[in-house]
């Protein structure tokens, strides 16, 4: 396998034939943090969850995936059956103080970046229905936001050629001022009625990022450019110490549409006894691991929060401050709502 730095929505397969997302931009040495998206059909009696009715076929592997992937109720299990059966995708994180989901790098057998996958689908000599509409939908926003194409990706389905009739077309763009601009040229391109809005979830009004194109729905979201990883694993310890609500005011949204979706904020107004805090230990981010609560809030918006506060330690200086973490993964109902 080629050097490879691993970014947040990269997918990759094991040697088992596991599906994994990475997640975010810091990880050990050797290792990759990430998420379990499709296991093999075979492995399914191991994991006690409910999974969807519907398989998908990479290769000549039959995958299925979890009915609810992001719940703290399935990360606790699939946590354990990883113990139990695949231990070497388990690792104790020394700077959280409690096992993760990492794979070994020696274990990756394939990756797939969105790039990548979006380069390879546009030299493709024979493309199905689904592959040419995302490209002429990837061409579209492009020509519209001035976004170029090699800022541009491809994941999902489509770029594990696993995709079937029913598959959205799932986008990426690279860099932060990118995304804001093809935010803008998606409002004017539904505005122009080339594209429409879907609004099926709570929060999709406030984010925007899923519609339609012609007959097919698509969602986008933004990966950091190298340039834009601020920091890297072991630079910070984190200390949870107790779950808070409260609302408050986002000061920054630079880095709210990334996962991590971090919003500095300011003006902490708890709203429970339990939530008061004594001033050193007033947050001034909110981070989520959710992807769900990723641009949910702009810049002067006030939000409602559920998350579990923690101290931070800066290991080098021994500075610190404090944030609150929605996907904590030890409790469910961890959100961000906009008021």
């Amino acid at each position: 396998m080629k050097a490879w730095f691993p970014l947040d929505g990269d997918t990759f397969v094991t040697r088992e034939n596991f599906v994994f997302y990475v997640f975010g931009y810091e990880h050990p040495e050797g290792r990759v943090l990430s998420f379990l998206k499709y296991i093999p059909s075979k492995s399914k009696p191991y994991f006690p969850i409910r999974f969807l009715g519907q398989s998908w076929r990479l290769r000549s592997t039959e995958l299925v995936r979890a009915e609810r992937l992001y719940t703290a109720e399935n990360f606790q299990k699939l946590i354990e059956t990883f113990r139990l059966r695949f231990p070497q995708y388990v690792y104790f994180c020394p700077f959280r103080g409690k096992d993760i989901m990492s794979v070994p790098l020696r274990l990756v057998k394939k990756v797939y970046v969105p790039k990548e996958c979006l380069q390879t689908l546009f030299e493709k000599k024979r493309k199905d229905g689904l592959q040419k509409q995302a490209l002429e939908l990837t061409s579209l926003l492009s020509a519209e936001s001035g976004v170029p194409l090699e800022d541009g990706g491809i994941h999902g389905s489509i770029a594990l050629n696993m995709h079937t009739l029913k598959s959205d077309i799932d986008l990426v763009v690279y860099g932060s001022r990118n995304f804001r601009s093809l935010e803008g040229a998606v409002d004017k391109l539904v505005e122009e009625g080339t594209l429409k809005y879907i609004f099926t979830k709570r929060l999709d009004k406030a984010r925007k990022h899923r519609g339609r194109y012609k007959d097919k729905r698509f969602v986008y979201n933004a990966v950091r450019k190298t340039e834009e990883i601020k920091f890297k694993y072991g630079d910070y310890k984190y200390f949870p110490l107790k779950p808070v609500i409260f609302s408050c005011e986002v000061i920054s949204d630079t880095e709210a549409m990334f996962r991590p979706a971090i919003y500095q904020i300011a003006n902490y107004q708890p709203l429970d006894s339990v939530s008061r805090l004594v001033e050193n230990e007033t947050p001034t981010m909110v981070v989520s691991m959710i992807g769900y609560y990723r641009n949910v809030a702009r810049r002067g918006d006030r939000v409602k929060v559920s998350g579990m506060l923690e101290r931070v330690e800066k290991v080098e200086t021994g500075e610190t401050h404090h944030q609150v973490v929605i996907g904590s993964g030890i409790r469910e109902d961890e959100y961000v709502w906009p008021l």
